[in-house]
């Protein structure tokens, strides 16, 4: 019961057969895709179209999308329940009773039992296939003959009149057997193809899924050091607003103080004032001429004493100078100390004396190299005037700073441990890359292949960031605002030396702390 009602399910309501190639309408319907076809192209001209089933109308011919899922259920079906799918084929000489076929002979065009298969003529033209009553696609629409050969030329299958008397008279034939076992490996070496292209894919997924997680993990290492980075700056920042703060107080409170000690003085010198005012008004009183006359000292004295006494304005201000001063003093340490702590500056990169070749010149804080025509280091193994860093770099990121000549040609950079001593031009192969400067042109170098650098310089320092696990070089322009100029991408695969090249120029690494 189960069977036949999922048959009925896969029926189309037009033809009443399984589905062939369904396709599915908007409105939800399925139906095999010539049935609907058929309908549709019947309905035009009738001023819009309609759904056989429920009849929903569309004004324009609606877009047929094919129902992939149900063309694969409907398929699995006529393979699984071949009985099901024809109503049930019965044996054709089995007349008295209903007896299943299990097979189809083509060429009587009958349907026998197990029984009749048994005593059925063997003969090559009778071709035996699993039971079913389609028999006019086994057989030539022309000659009605059974089809037996397949035209490579035409890509069609044919009947034997079709090859001799008919117009595939002459061309390429094969059996259909042959042509199929063909068709077959065909099909071996695009499945084994698929696979191996299957294989590849979910390998690149998973590659790709490994990257994702990578990425994440850098994610929340960068979110964490972010936000402890922030942190510190809020701490920092705090710290410096009190000092800066503590100081306007400080300033504000001497200033004002200052004020109130001179308000006091005054006051007092008003009372001292009023004194003597009241001394004057007495002697100014005094009728008697001797009186006033005789007491000549005291007047005196006390026209000397209404003078009162003077104070130097010494009143303090708020100096606001100093104080922003200091502010931006401490914003500039906070900011280049992010600086070192998020680019793990490298200041303590010196240079390696045992590397340097013949024509440079290395000072003596191990800092710049300028080239010379004497020969400075005469047994030296390395090329003439090329010279390479102490320290190495096998992980981390880092971060340092140099500084070149006006003119002259130089080359700054990275080379493997391992650059051939005698003939490694940093750049010139695939164990170094570098920023180059010649002739007044740019260029960035790695294999021996140059590629010049659109923008012009306006700074003599430059900054380099190396990442090591990321594979990432770039090099920037330290003017205002700082520029970048290249970022190589690769994978490193050695320790690394910060490389330099000289020739009538030099190069300073910079210590970037300072």
């Amino acid at each position: 019961m189960a069977v036949a009602e999922l048959r009925n399910e896969l029926n189309c309501s037009i033809c009443l057969n399984v589905y062939e190639d369904p396709v599915i309408l908007r409105c939800g319907h399925n139906f095999c895709s010539t049935c609907i076809g058929n309908v549709l192209t019947s309905q035009e001209g009738s001023g819009g179209y309609s759904c056989p089933e429920c009849r929903m109308q569309f004004e324009e011919r609606p877009e047929l999308q094919r129902n992939i899922v149900l063309r694969n259920i409907a398929e699995r079906f006529q393979s699984t329940h071949p009985e099901e799918e024809s109503g049930g084929i019965l044996c054709t000489y089995c007349i008295n009773f209903s007896t299943p076929a299990v097979k189809t002979c083509v060429n009587c065009e009958a349907s026998l039992c197990k029984g009749h298969v048994k005593v059925h003529i063997k003969s090559p033209e009778h071709v035996l296939i699993e039971p079913t009553t389609y028999l006019e696609k086994r057989k030539c629409s022309q000659h009605k003959k059974i089809l037996e050969y397949y035209c490579c030329e035409d890509s069609v299958c044919i009947c034997v009149s079709c090859r001799l008397d008919g117009t595939h008279k002459g061309h390429q034939v094969e059996l259909i057997e042959d042509a199929f076992e063909k068709k077959r490996e065909k099909f071996r070496n695009v499945l084994g193809d698929l696979s191996s292209q299957k294989e590849e894919a979910r390998s690149r997924i998973q590659t790709l899924l490994g990257h994702k997680d990578k990425v994440k993990r850098k994610a929340a290492t960068f979110n964490k050091r972010v936000t402890n980075l922030f942190r510190d700056i809020h701490k920092k920042l705090d710290a410096l607003k009190k000092r800066i703060l503590n100081e306007g107080h400080r300033q504000e409170e001497e200033a004002t103080n200052s004020v109130t000690d001179l308000i006091q003085h005054l006051e007092a010198e008003i009372d001292e004032f009023s004194k003597k005012i009241t001394m004057a008004e007495k002697l100014y009183n005094i009728k008697d001429p001797l009186n006033v006359l005789r007491d000549d000292g005291t007047t005196k004295e006390g026209q000397k004493d209404l003078k009162g006494t003077t104070r130097t304005n010494d009143v303090k201000d708020l100096h606001e100078g100093p104080a922003f001063k200091s502010l931006l003093k401490g914003l500039f340490d906070i900011v280049n100390q992010v600086r070192l702590d998020t680019l793990q500056v490298n200041s303590d990169i010196v240079l390696d004396i045992d590397t340097a070749g013949n024509n440079v010149n290395v000072s003596k804080d191990l800092k710049t190299v300028s080239y010379t025509e004497s020969c400075t280091y005469p047994t030296s193994p390395f090329i003439n005037n090329q010279i390479y860093s102490k320290i190495i770099f096998s992980s981390g990121q880092h971060y340092w700073e140099v500084e070149t000549s006006k003119t002259g040609h130089w080359r700054i950079g990275v080379a493997y441990a391992s650059i051939d001593t005698k003939d490694g031009l940093i750049g010139n192969n695939k164990k170094s890359w570098c920023l180059r400067r010649y002739n007044g042109k740019s260029f960035v170098v790695y294999d021996d292949k140059e590629m010049g650098l659109m923008q012009t310089f306006s700074s003599l320092r430059f900054g380099i960031y190396l990442d090591y696990e990321d594979g990432r070089l770039s090099f920037y322009e330290l003017s205002d605002p700082v520029r970048h100029i290249h970022t190589f991408r690769t994978t490193f695969t050695e320790p690394l030396h910060a490389a330099f090249l000289v020739l009538n120029s030099s190069v300073t690494i910079l210590n970037v702390a300072q």
